[in-house]
């Protein structure tokens, strides 16, 4: 039920249209303007960034003070003490596993972590230069023609099939895209080893030694699939439940939810951040970048320093400058020239007046960019890896869509094109 009444009043009309205003358990209020369109009224938002278009129990952010909740759990807590597939869990079930729930959970995971030996044919369609997220947005699509004996969307155990499925396959679709573009044989899974270790030897591995990734790379890895899980109503998330309204199965949906991440102002961000890198090329250019960066009449941007949504500091980055730390450490690479120009641009955002009073602190991808880029993960993968992650949260808004009673998405307009008019004779 609404907790108070706004009252809007708009010229032309009598009277003033009553609108319910709702409180969440964190967060602003909400006004309902839903009872606009029986005034012949819409609400005007261009990007959706002041509507909330549906109501979740899933995760909570709170830009301003830099906090990003899972099921009401802080991503620091979590990254301290979980993993990605408890939080998998935590996501799907909006409360963290008992130890024998967890095990059921991780095992389960395990066994399907295959795809069809058919899956391997459709990847020969593409050509070995294709970029790996055009290869994953179609595999992802195709997966409802291999697996569709639990496409009932109404069906809450079908639901649940599907989502076991994703998050199992996605680290062995990911990893076929990267052998495929380098000419490699795929790998198949080890249910030896947990997701992590698991997706770093199918990257890695080969048929003609055996891979053991190191317990840091892997502890990293796991860390990164964890920050990424989820992320609120982002723009990838929202494609999946629009999509999803639409009664589309949920192969289709996640494979939306990619095709939205593609783009470079969404999943593109660590990928840049090495990009930006590669552009300053060498120490000694790093002052000149960073006074074009405070050019206001220079295009130039430093990549993967502030964030839209966090107005202060990124509570994944701290978790992830550490992790950042141990992996460097790990491998001994300090002195590789595109990581000391990282060091040195995360030294100077953190000291200098000009990014301290913007709070133009390094993010997530800053730090994720440098680690993937350690380990020997190519750019072209980076978003593929963020993909990988976010299918657990995709899947999560998706089931919650279904779970409730829903309607199909139908945003409206403002029209500024011709009146009507006639065909000329």
């Amino acid at each position: 039920m609404a907790d108070k009444k706004a009252r809007l009043t708009i010229d032309g009309l009598d009277e003033a249209i009553e609108l319910p205003v709702y409180s969440g358990t964190e967060g602003p209020d909400v006004v309902d303007v839903r009872p606009l369109t029986g005034k012949g009224c819409f609400t005007y938002d261009p990007g959706f960034v002041s509507t909330a278009a549906c109501e979740s129990k899933i995760t909570y952010i709170d830009g301003g003070a830099g906090v990003l909740l899972h099921g009401g759990y802080p991503i620091e807590q979590l990254a301290e003490h979980s993993d990605y597939l408890e939080t998998c869990y935590l996501l799907l079930n909006g409360e963290l596993p008992t130890p024998e729930q967890k095990e059921e959970f991780v095992n389960t995971i395990k066994r399907h972590t295959m795809v069809h030996e058919q899956m391997s044919d459709f990847f020969h369609g593409f050509r070995r230069d294709a970029h790996p997220m055009a290869i994953m947005v179609a595999v992802v699509g195709a997966l409802s023609a291999f697996y569709h004996d639990s496409l009932d969307i109404d069906d809450a155990y079908h639901r649940e099939v599907c989502a076991y499925r994703l998050v199992a396959k996605m680290p062995t679709i990911a990893a076929m895209c990267y052998k495929y573009s380098i000419g490699q044989p795929f790998q198949y899974p080890r249910n030896d080893l947990d997701y992590a270790e698991n997706f770093l030897q199918m990257m890695f591995g080969n048929p003609c030694e055996d891979y053991k990734p190191s317990p840091v790379l892997s502890k990293a890895m796991d860390k990164i699939f964890l920050l990424h899980a989820d992320h609120e109503q982002n723009a990838s998330t929202s494609t999946v439940r629009l999509a999803g309204s639409s009664g589309a199965n949920p192969f289709a949906c996640i494979a939306s939810g990619i095709a939205a991440l593609w783009g470079p102002a969404h999943g593109g961000a660590n990928e840049a951040v090495l990009n930006m890198l590669e552009e300053i090329g060498d120490e000694s250019n790093i002052e000149e970048f960073v006074a074009r960066a405070k050019d206001p009449n220079d295009s130039f941007r430093l990549m993967g320093f502030g964030h839209r949504v966090y107005r202060n500091f990124d509570p994944r980055a701290k978790v992830m400058k550490k992790t950042c730390d141990e992996v460097l450490a790990e491998l001994g690479i300090e002195d590789e020239p595109l990581l000391k120009i990282a060091k040195r641009l995360e030294q100077i955002a953190l000291e200098d007046e000009y990014f301290v009073e913007r709070k133009l602190y390094p993010n997530v991808d800053f730090y994720s960019g440098i680690i993937l880029k350690a380990i020997g993960i190519p750019t072209t993968m980076f978003t593929v890896i963020f993909a990988l992650s976010r299918t657990i949260g995709w899947i999560s808004h998706w089931n919650e869509f279904h779970s409730s009673p829903n309607k199909i998405g139908r945003p409206r307009q403002l029209y500024t094109g011709p009146s009507k008019r006639d065909y000329p004779a």
